[in-house]
């Protein structure tokens, strides 16, 4: 074999071992040490494989036939799971969904924030990890003339056409997208299409509040009118009392971009209401919210052990959105300031704020990046900061200015491992001390993980 080139050629079929799994869930098989990706494959199985990509370094397969399967392969219960994309490991045990993911935030601590002895607690996982999801925002397309929701098929803009339930839904977003989709359809209301622009119905969206049992509908149009409004409203009133709110969202414009930025209240309230833990929130059309509260009361339970948090104690939660974590906080604390760049998060949780009584939580809008650092030139010293960063992780001037202001505790709330141990780094080169680590799974049956890191001044 020449020098660099790989062991393997494109459309070879070979039998192979898999040891591991990449953070996307394809198992990991080589041969002479040239790894090669295969999606649905699992650690332990021996499998045939089709080589589909050959690249200097490493390659990707299709799996073929499996020969001997690993103890912790499953049948998926949805139908549509090797064409969706949307759950990437239903073929795996929740077993060993859970212990993947403490491996993926072990190996990255390991790896990149290069802290072997930190340790990385087991898993949080959900008694029921199926029908979770308190909110559904799905495609409308059309096939011989009938209107058809579905997700769109992996790596494309094609909708299944298939699909009649997702597994991960509340049953109750199931339920009223199919009556959504049945009212549309008799009434003659056209799907819009990506390719010429046209047409009305774009998305159809659901939000349940799992304690409240509060739905809102939400139709997603191109165009400023929606047909038959007073129908659909008394078609869904009349037959769903679970039904609190129906929305208009208008979405003129050519983009991936679900929403768009009028929002209009056909019928009912403007939010529906859910519950964690005794906080109340109000959730509208736009609303961030987690979709997945009972993991969430985990996380943001163990968020809380973390800070700490004492009646004296000011803290600074960076990123806080509609005021989730901050409203924890200050159930405990003297002071609470929130920061977030989106207007309308703020304008929500200082709703929320009022919902709770909670008076002792003030909220800006701005980028933490540029709002710490005037704080800390101002002469703010919080003594906990709490951080949920997007995927991307903090902006090193943020990290710099959270090093600066030298808190008592950080907490860091992420949803990717990676950006999470790249910033600890940073902070332990600061003067921070990462005690310990816990991950939760807030999205069963995918290869996401959340965790949550608690980081401590060091005393000279």
């Amino acid at each position: 074999m020449a020098k660099n080139q790989a062991p393997v050629k494109k459309n070879e079929t070979i039998t192979l071992h898999f040891e591991d799994l990449t953070h996307e869930g394809n198992g990991v098989g080589k041969i002479d040490g040239y790894p090669l990706f295969v999606p649905y494959a699992l650690p332990g199985e021996e499998a045939t494989v089709k080589v589909i990509k050959v690249n200097k370094n490493y390659g990707f397969g299709k799996l073929v036939d499996i020969i001997k399967p690993s103890p912790h392969r499953v049948e998926p219960p949805c139908d549509v799971f090797y064409k969706c994309g949307g759950c990437q490991i239903q073929h795996m045990s929740y077993a060993m969904q859970l212990e993947m993911k403490q491996n993926q935030v072990q190996n990255v601590m390991r790896k990149i924030a290069h802290l072997d002895h930190v340790p990385v607690h087991p898993t949080f996982g959900m008694e029921d990890p199926w029908r979770y999801r308190n909110k559904v925002a799905i495609p409308v397309g059309e096939k011989d003339g009938t209107l058809m929701t579905g997700f769109y098929q992996m790596r494309s803009h094609r909708i299944i056409e298939d699909m009649t339930t997702c597994v991960v839904q509340d049953e109750v977003n199931d339920r009223m997208v199919e009556a959504v989709r049945r009212i549309a359809d008799k009434l003659g209301i056209i799907a819009y299409d990506e390719q010429s622009d046209r047409g009305v119905l774009r998305h159809i969206m659901v939000r349940t509040g799992s304690q409240t049992n509060e739905t809102m509908v939400v139709l997603i149009t191109r165009t400023e009118k929606l047909p038959h409004q007073e129908q659909i409203v008394s078609e869904l009133t009349e037959t769903y009392p679970n039904v609190t709110s129906i929305v208009h969202n208008v979405n003129n414009r050519r983009t991936n971009v679900i929403l768009g930025r009028k929002t209009k209240v056909l019928w009912g309230a403007e939010y529906i209401y859910d519950s964690i833990g005794d906080i109340r929130f109000a959730i509208s059309a736009q609303s961030f919210y987690q979709v997945n509260p009972p993991q969430t009361k985990k996380l943001y339970e163990k968020a809380l052990q973390y800070a700490d948090v004492g009646e004296n104690d000011v803290v600074i939660d960076a990123y806080c959105g509609i005021g989730t974590i901050s409203l924890f906080m200050a159930q405990k604390a003297k002071k609470v300031y929130g920061i977030e760049v989106v207007p309308e998060a703020i304008h929500d949780a200082k709703m929320n704020a009022k919902i709770n009584g909670i008076a002792n939580a003030e909220f800006t809008v701005g980028e933490a990046e540029k709002v710490m650092p005037k704080w800390k030139e101002a002469g703010m010293n919080p003594d906990v900061i709490v951080v949920d960063p997007p995927r991307k992780g903090c902006e090193p001037a943020f990290l710099e200015a959270m090093i600066a202001m030298k808190p008592k505790r950080i907490v860091y709330v992420s949803c990717n491992p990676s950006t999470l141990a790249r910033d600890l780094r940073i902070l332990e080169d600061g003067g921070f001390k990462t005690k310990e680590v816990q991950p939760v799974d807030m999205f069963p049956q995918s290869m996401h993980v959340e965790a949550v890191a608690l980081l401590q001044k060091e005393t000279v």
